[in-house]
Order: structure tokens, then C-alpha cells, then sequence
């Protein structure tokens, strides 16, 4: 071989038949994408439709717990009521805005899955939940923590316990948190599956 020569490698080209069926395998690949995501889609929905439903149901239970001690006189009576309680005044405003917050939702959750695709609306969606979930929590903790002195009391700050007196008041306001925890568990949950169907985009 001359040194002015130049070896030639032959690369095979790649046959028409294997590019062909790499193309199915290609369609395949993104309509188990596609399913997948829808079925985020749809869990995502239904979770948010149990959600309104433990919203609701932790609003009106606080917002309804007032109580009347039969013993009372013409210038003194013993009532406990959610209002007397700025936490749970907050919590009940609180549960209405997340509420609304998730009925408003639905809309963009439909897109989800009519678009399994589309990274917009599931990315608003995640942003959304993620501030919501925050909001929720710090609400639920609120009310929680209040729940509990009125169980208890606090000896060391005079805080007297008044659930022996006032028991379904406090039974009321027990349920109201526990729909509100339940809530932000499903927020949770929410959360963790925007976070997957956007991983896989």
C-alpha cells in the first residue's frame, strides 16, 4: 500500500426493513406513554372530586358546631361556638378557599387527561397543589392544636379543658379536622402524581 492511499471503510447502511421496524416499536413506546399519563390523568380527577367532598364536609362540620348548656339564667349563658375561636374562624374560611381552589381545578385536570401530553396544565396544576397543600396544613395544624387544649387543657397557662362540658362541640369540631386531614393526604397524593407524570414527559 502506497502511503499516498487512503484506506476506505465501508460502514453498512442500515437497511430499510430494520428502520421500519423500529417505527412501530417508537409508536409503541409513546401510546404506553400516552395510556400511562391518562391514567394519571384520571386518578388525579377522581382524587380531587374525593377532596371537594372532604373539604366540604370539614367546613360545614366546623361551621355548624355551636352548643348550648342547658344551665343558664337570665343574665348568664354557657355557649361554646366556632366564631368564639379566631383558629376556627380561619379554618373554616380556609377549607372554603381550598374548596374552590379544587373546583376550579377540575377543568384543567379534564385536560390532563383528554391531553395526557400536554406539560402545562399538569405543571400549573402541581405548582397550584403545592401551595394549596401548604395552605391546608397550616390550617388543619391551626385547628388541631386547638382541638386539643380544648380536650386537655393546659395547667401551666391556666388553659381550663371544656369538653366535658361542651362534648359535642368538641366531638363536632374533632370530625371537622379529621375531613381536613383527609384532604391534605389527598393533596399529598396529588402532588406525588404530578410530580411522576411530569418525570415521564
Amino acid at each position: 500500500m502506497k502511503s499516498g492511499d487512503h484506506a476506505a471503510i465501508d460502514v453498512p447502511a442500515e437497511s430499510s426493513a430494520a428502520v421500519k421496524g423500529k417505527a412501530p416499536l417508537i409508536a409503541s413506546q409513546r401510546e404506553e406513554k400516552r395510556g400511562l399519563n391518562r391514567g394519571f390523568g384520571i386518578a388525579d380527577f377522581l382524587l380531587r372530586l374525593g377532596a371537594i367532598i372532604s373539604t366540604i364536609a370539614a367546613a360545614a362540620t366546623m361551621g355548624t358546631s355551636d352548643e348550648t348548656l342547658p344551665l343558664f339564667t337570665q343574665f348568664f349563658q354557657f355557649e361554646a361556638s366556632f366564631d368564639d375561636l379566631p383558629t376556627f374562624l380561619y379554618f373554616v374560611i380556609a377549607m372554603a378557599l381550598v374548596g374552590g381552589y379544587l373546583l376550579l381545578s377540575l377543568p384543567f385536570s379534564i385536560v390532563t387527561i383528554v391531553r395526557p401530553i400536554a406539560v402545562a396544565p399538569r405543571l400549573l396544576l402541581f405548582i397550584l397543589d403545592t401551595v394549596t397543600l401548604t395552605f391546608a396544613t397550616a390550617a388543619s395544624g391551626a385547628a388541631a392544636a386547638i382541638a386539643y387544649l380544648a380536650e386537655t387543657g393546659n395547667p401551666n397557662t391556666n388553659w381550663l379543658a371544656i369538653c366535658d362540658q361542651f362534648e359535642d362541640f368538641c366531638s363536632t369540631v374533632s370530625g371537622a379536622v379529621v375531613a381536613s386531614f383527609v384532604t391534605v393526604v389527598v393533596f399529598v397524593v396529588l402532588v406525588i402524581l404530578s410530580g411522576f407524570a411530569l418525570k415521564r414527559q
